[in-house]
């Protein structure tokens, strides 16, 4: 017989990246598990704390514990493969162990604030007596209303509901109630983030031949994953290929067989879009996880997981955490999307984790992409991933659109000065319109104008606490810093020299907009952009009216670049393609254009009718804007990856970023300078070094910035170095983080 645990160590929230042992009395041994919530006494007081438990122990080198005061009433557990993977995150992103555990749950379940809704419920105390009390009571209407509710409702009604169907009050429940006529009865119900929401049911489409062989390839990994072989598949499939099918009928093999799914999109904005359907096809057998949700509903959909009442997890990033126990598949679509890297701690890029829990728990990971990265596609064409191709649309009536380019530079007029929107962009948008077709007009900037200056002095309004220019948002009158988000009211003079001659250069969304409001008078117009779309609910009901054609023209940012799937968006014009292609000191730069272009692209003839697309730049000859007009990604990728290996970049390396942040530039200096001669003796000769200088972005939020970045193959032991240096040197007014694997230089 297995002998019972007498020390348990535990996280608790305090970002010390250590755990504390706790004696395990013999009342709760048979009980504790490893991922359990439980109360200890902390401190030389009475206070008291919860914790989590990550590991047994049989002995301990401190001769007197403080036992576990109890198990949280809520008996939250992780599991212990959960477990696991956040020690992993906290070894491998360089954070604090409880950081990275507190990340596998949702606040509203870490807090223990949100409890579980209940409601009262009235059924009768017996039949015969109710039928006596209506004959010997039948003046009283409203009460013999009640009865006669609920003896057509043997399981009882809950008490709105009741008094509703019955036209009568609580009053009326209460004198039943002291008759002992009925009886009450407290319930939990959960909360329904679907509420409301009615969906039709879907049955599995026939797949094509590509999709047969994709789901073939997948079956046979989701049954065999006892062979030495890849646990990973990356779907590289055009977009209109069938993705989201493949998807639909791989979870349905995965619940035929038992077993649980996660189902994971880059933003919340693509979710309901996906969770409809999903549960078009699979009904109730599935919860959604994501920040959108209100905490009583995270709570309640967090617990469907834990309780076992579902099968299936959809979500943004944190649905990777659902505490399945039995999982076998994981899929990551629009893998390639930065929106999977978090920016605080733990600053962990969820596709990255994806594969590392798929191993832990033997289950299989499926990337999916139009545009996959290009680490990810150089671990497919090496035999790291098994690489399956799906190349055509699912309908093969249905063809790529036409991409055709525009040198904007060509439409600049005799002062030289080149249009926002060429000849072209307006003629093919006023021709849908005129056939009752839909066109997306994407810019991947929002606001009026990048900034606001004054011809007279020079002066640029720049953000007082971010080195950065303030954009103008014309319609709130505001100039707001897309860094810190701090705002101020646009002056209608220069605050320098008083000159009524103020400019705004640049454009965004918001300018598009109104010049296109004035261009296609009567045209229904709608913008979504994070200034426009702060909720969920926004993002639905314009989609929703776009897919009615109650929209004419949608314009946008990169949240309608990808997952939308219209048939009657026959145009899409790309504003300003020249955005994302000179980013300073992004390398990642071109492979980011060419994505974001092949995926708007995308989203034009997905229907009967052929789509078109239009790309205005300066830079008509650059490769990245040239391949996603081919839509060869596979050209791309051979291009963008001898330079990757000739300067030794990922995926021929790791990136990491060791950011310095405070308020004194000098304090900063002292505290990059002091941890890189710690650390220096453990750099790897073959690691490529920037020693600390100001970030591209220098300050932001009244705090200034530094950055060191390493790069290369061995990182392993200098990363844990810089982890036990950043938690055990103390530097006063700085803060000193890591990111690993870094996406951007920011």
């Amino acid at each position: 017989m297995k002998s019972l645990p007498k020390i348990a160590k535990v996280l608790l929230d305090l970002s010390l990246d250590r755990s504390f042992d706790y004696a395990i009395p013999p009342d709760l041994a048979a009980d504790i598990r490893v991922g359990m919530k439980v109360n200890v006494p902390f401190g030389n007081g009475k206070g008291e704390r919860t914790a989590y438990v990550v590991a047994f122990a049989e002995t301990s080198p401190y001769p007197t514990l403080k036992p576990i005061l109890s198990l949280c009433e809520d008996r939250i557990s992780l599991p212990d493969s959960l477990i696991r993977l956040g020690e992993w995150m906290a070894d491998y992103y360089c954070c604090a162990r409880e950081s990275a555990i507190r990340n596998l749950l949702p606040g509203a379940v870490r807090n223990g604030k949100v409890k579980q809704k209940t409601e009262n419920w009235y059924f009768l105390a017996d039949r015969d007596s109710a039928m006596s009390y209506i004959t010997a009571n039948a003046k009283a209407k409203a009460r013999c209303a009640v009865l006669k509710v609920l003896l057509n409702a043997p399981g009882g009604m809950e008490s709105v509901q009741l008094q509703k169907e019955a036209g009568t009050s609580a009053s009326v429940l209460k004198k039943l109630l002291d008759d002992k006529v009925i009886m009450i009865e407290e319930r939990g119900v959960e909360r329904d983030p679907f509420k409301g929401v009615k969906v039709m049911p879907t049955a599995p489409k026939e797949p094509n031949e590509q999709q047969a062989e994709a789901l073939q390839i997948i079956k046979n990994k989701l049954h065999d994953r006892t062979k030495e072989e890849s646990h990973v598949v990356l779907m590289h499939g055009v977009t209109g290929s069938g993705k989201t099918e493949v998807y639909l009928q791989s979870i349905a093999e995965v619940i035929a067989m038992r077993k649980e799914a996660i189902m994971l999109v880059p933003e919340i904005s693509l979710t309901p879009q996906t969770v409809g359907l999903f549960r078009a096809r699979f009904g109730d057998e599935l919860c959604v996880l994501h920040s959108g949700l209100s905490d009583g509903e995270r709570y309640d959909e967090w617990m469907k997981v834990q309780s076992g009442k579902v099968k299936i997890a959809v979500g943004a990033r944190s649905a990777l955490f659902a505490p399945f126990r039995n999982l076998a598949l994981i899929i990551v679509d629009e893998e390639h999307d930065t929106s999977y890297k978090q920016s605080e701690a733990p600053r962990y890029n969820a596709r990255d984790v994806a594969v590392v829990r798929g191993k832990l728990e033997n289950a299989l990971v499926l990337l999916g992409s139009a545009t996959p990265s290009v680490e990810s596609y150089h671990n497919a064409t090496t035999g790291k991933y098994t690489l399956v191709k799906m190349t055509k649309r699912y309908d093969p009536t249905v063809l790529m659109p036409s991409v055709s380019v525009v040198d904007m530079r060509l439409e600049s007029d005799e002062n030289g000065r080149i249009p926002f929107f060429s000849k072209g962009l307006i003629q093919a948008i006023r021709d849908r319109i005129g056939r009752g077709e839909q066109s997306i007009v994407f810019l991947n900037r929002r606001g009026f104008a990048r900034q606001m200056n004054c011809p007279a002095c020079g002066y640029i309004a720049m953000c007082s606490e971010c080195s950065v220019a303030l954009t103008y948002h014309r319609r709130s009158q505001m100039l707001s810093c897309h860094f810190c988000a701090g705002t101020m009211p646009a002056p209608e003079i220069c605050p320098e020299c008083g000159s009524h001659d103020i400019r705004y250069q640049g454009n965004g969304t918001e300018r598009i907009e109104n010049i296109f409001e004035e261009l296609f008078r009567g045209a229904r117009i709608a913008r979504m952009d994070s200034d426009t779309m702060t909720r969920p609910s926004l993002y639905e009901k314009t989609l929703a009216s776009f897919r009615k054609g109650e929209i004419d023209i949608l314009i946008g940012t990169q949240m309608i670049a990808k997952g939308l799937d219209f048939p009657n968006v026959t145009f899409v014009g790309v504003v300003n393609a020249d955005l994302g292609l000179y980013v300073p000191g992004d390398f990642r730069a071109q492979e980011h254009a060419f994505q974001l272009l092949t995926q708007v692209a995308g989203r034009a003839g997905r229907g009967e009718i052929p789509g078109e697309v239009l790309i205005q730049t300066c830079a008509p000859f650059n490769s990245a804007i040239q391949y996603a007009v081919e839509h060869d990604y596979d050209g791309f990728f051979k291009e963008e990856i001898m330079l990757r290996e000739e300067l030794a970049f990922p995926p021929f390396g790791h990136m990491m970023i060791i950011h310095f942040r405070g308020e004194e530039v000098e304090k900063v200096q002292e505290a990059a300078n002091a941890l890189m001669t710690l650390i220096r003796p453990y750099i790897d000769p073959d690691t490529r070094v920037t020693e600390p200088a100001p970030a591209t972005v220098e300050r932001i939020a009244g705090k200034y910035r530094y950055t060191a970045l390493f790069m290369g193959g061995k990182l392993a032991q200098l990363r844990r170095v810089i982890k036990r240096a950043i938690y055990t040197e103390k530097h006063p007014g700085v803060d000193i983080y890591v990111d690993m694997d870094a996406i951007s230089f920011l």
